[in-house]
């Protein structure tokens, strides 16, 4: 049954129900008490995405980041392990780390100089005499989340009782897979970071990664500059092997280009594309064999596919996204630029020619961001106007169905994506 919203009601409704099977209302997008609500529900009690294993590559090494709008300190011990750090002294409070990453022993509180393990424990307090008795050195560890990783994706959680991660990931495990073959016979790794802010709510952003319908029209731009057979590619619109895939869990995938989804089947026949001849030279010159210059050469896109892991991270065909909520209408997002972690004479080359085709659309000079941004930007606007109104996510209804896998299905131009993840998100919100 779908319920109409008015201006008078609106208010009135508890958040989990203003989203239906087809429809959510504006007010999602817009209203402070909700966001808390989300912060509280949905960010403090699931697995979020905090790092990738490559940008903590050796003990000592950390990141600074955030769970919601929590700071946390990721870490590698000495023993290799990953732990996730509340980034505040149990002292007076005071953030222990500014820096967003590098390596040490440990943090130090500059206010009183209490000092932490990678681990979170607490070595030692400055001019003891006065804690005898009043605290144990062995209570007063940082907080810690409980840390999970799935393949070098590393992921935090405050939630004790959640399900473990693997639990978590489900049937998105086998696209988190597919992934990870741009590394041709190498695992992958970070090569950049593009930070930047938009005016918009989070689930603008979660929403954008599942949605195929605005490509040509949003990035029209972007297609102008790129060679014929690049935009053939990602000409998709009318593509019946374009699908989208509910996965459970709020996780989701969309195949732009179907033939590129799974990597690891490429038969060798398609002809890799000319604009990467040079590449291909340098790589032959320095004795690269053909078969691992074709898996790097052929991946070089990525692997036409975007998915979803609700409710902060996109493995977008070449790239991570990461989506940081800071209020309800402000955002914070991370493009992280992906190559091979190969030796030198393939890493070099290779990362060099995929950092290039990310600028020209992810870019902070690209076309792609600064459009899909702009878009973001114009949704929250809108949305401010009329809270009650419905967003619309009801594209392919009609039309979507059930793989042998279970998994709902449309096109990829349809919102089964966005339906996926309203519905985990309408779940945890109603767990008051």
């Amino acid at each position: 049954m779908t319920i109409e919203f008015t201006s008078e009601n609106i208010h009135d409704v508890h958040p989990a129900d203003l989203v239906q099977a087809d429809r959510v209302a504006a007010r999602v997008y817009t209203d402070p008490e909700i966001f808390e609500l989300e912060m509280k529900n949905i960010f403090e009690k699931t697995w979020i995405w905090v790092a990738h294993e490559s940008e903590l590559p050796s003990p000592g090494s950390f990141k600074s980041t955030y769970v919601g709008r929590n700071p946390v300190i990721v870490t590698r011990d000495r023993k290799g392990t990953f732990n996730t750090l509340v980034n505040r002294c149990r002292h007076r409070g005071a953030s222990l780390c500014e820096q967003r990453t590098g390596k040490s022993n440990g943090f130090t509180c500059p206010y009183h100089a209490w000092s932490y393990g990678l681990d979170g424990k607490l070595r030692g307090i400055p001019y003891p005499e006065g804690y005898e008795g009043v605290i144990k050195k062995e209570e007063m560890s940082l907080q810690k989340l409980r840390t999970e990783s799935y393949r070098g994706i590393i992921f935090a959680t405050f939630n004790a009782e959640a399900e473990p991660l693997e639990e978590f990931l489900g049937d998105a495990k086998v696209w988190i897979d597919r992934f990870l073959q741009q590394g041709g016979d190498y695992p992958i790794k970070v090569i950049g970071t593009h930070r930047f802010k938009y005016s918009g709510n989070w689930k603008i952003q979660l929403e954008n990664t599942s949605d195929g319908y605005h490509f040509p029209i949003v990035h029209r731009s972007w297609m102008a500059t790129v060679d014929a057979e690049t935009a053939n590619m990602l000409s998709f619109m009318t593509d019946p092997a374009s699908t989208c895939h509910d996965l459970g869990n709020g996780h989701s995938v969309m195949h732009m280009v179907p033939e590129h989804m799974d990597l690891g089947a490429d038969d060798g026949t398609e002809p890799l594309q000319p604009r990467f001849d040079d590449l291909v030279a340098e790589l032959k010159a320095a004795g690269v064999d053909d078969s691992q210059i074709r898996k790097q050469v052929h991946a070089m896109h990525g692997t036409g596919s975007n998915l979803v892991l609700f409710p902060n991270i996109g493995l977008s065909s070449a790239f991570f996204r990461v989506l940081r909520p800071i209020s309800a209408n402000e955002t914070i997002i991370e493009h992280l630029a992906i190559g091979p972690d190969a030796p030198p004479e393939i890493a070099g080359p290779v990362s060099r020619e995929r950092l290039r085709v990310h600028e020209h659309f992810q870019g902070p000079f690209g076309f792609g961001t600064p459009d899909d941004a702009e878009g973001w930007d114009r949704v929250q606007r809108g949305a401010q106007a009329s809270p009650e109104m419905p967003i619309l996510v009801n594209r392919g209804l009609n039309r979507e169905v059930s793989t042998s896998e279970g998994w709902p299905t449309s096109h990829s131009t349809d919102e089964t994506g966005m339906r996926a993840a309203y519905q985990m998100w309408k779940k945890m919100m109603s767990n008051d």
